[in-house]
């Protein structure tokens, strides 16, 4: 599929079939999330793949899917055949740029204070993205979730403390859903600056 086709096409999807999805094709979109930018190359995100129907449910009820059926929904999560929980360590990153190439034990990005801008939620949300895009390549559907119950999730998947879970994509053969309502907003249309603040690209 063309790049351009894999970016109009991707949304966020409610509701999936029975249908199962191909192993393989969840290890190609995995490949692909981990070629994701990381800074200092610290390769602090991670991902818990979930095939279980039961722990497939338990994130349901974690993540209050009764709440999104109460409202019209779908009973997505717990319908989709396969959900990849995304996780980051920040400490991967701190004792990364604690190495001699990058400052040393005692440079100033060692320690979460020496970074204004926190680079592990930026490589994880664009892991997110690489991972979604790569789902519509694959001819799938993928949605996106915060769990409201991270520590919770975390016991579930026994993930270590150390790593924080982001929240969880959905992936699998898209049926018919309701969209969101927040869709209705339509996009910005200022949102794209040219030089300076106050010159739009329309200007």
């Amino acid at each position: 599929m063309e790049f351009g086709d894999v970016v109009r096409r991707r949304r966020m999807v409610r509701n999936y079939k029975d249908d199962p999805v191909d192993g393989d094709a969840v290890d190609r979109i995995l490949d692909t999330a981990q070629r994701a930018p990381s800074a200092g190359f610290s390769q602090g995100v991670s991902f818990v793949v979930v095939t279980d129907e039961g722990r497939r449910r338990e994130i349901a009820r974690l993540a209050h899917e009764d709440e999104y059926v109460n409202d019209g929904f779908d009973p997505w999560i717990s319908r989709a055949p396969v959900h990849i929980v995304v996780c980051v360590s920040k400490d991967a990153y701190l004792e990364r740029y604690r190495e001699p190439d990058k400052g040393g034990p005692d440079g100033a990005a060692g320690s979460e204070e020496g970074w204004p801008v926190p680079y592990w939620w930026v490589d994880a949300g664009a892991s997110m993205m690489l991972l979604l895009l790569a789902v519509v390549d694959e001819g799938l559907a993928a949605g996106f979730l915060g769990s409201h119950n991270l520590t919770d999730l975390s016991k579930l998947l026994d993930i270590p403390d150390e790593v924080a879970p982001i929240g969880i994509v959905t992936i699998g053969h898209a049926a018919s859903d309701r969209r969101s309502g927040s869709l209705a907003r339509g996009r910005r249309t200022d949102a794209i600056h040219r030089e300076r603040w106050n010159l739009h690209a329309g200007d």
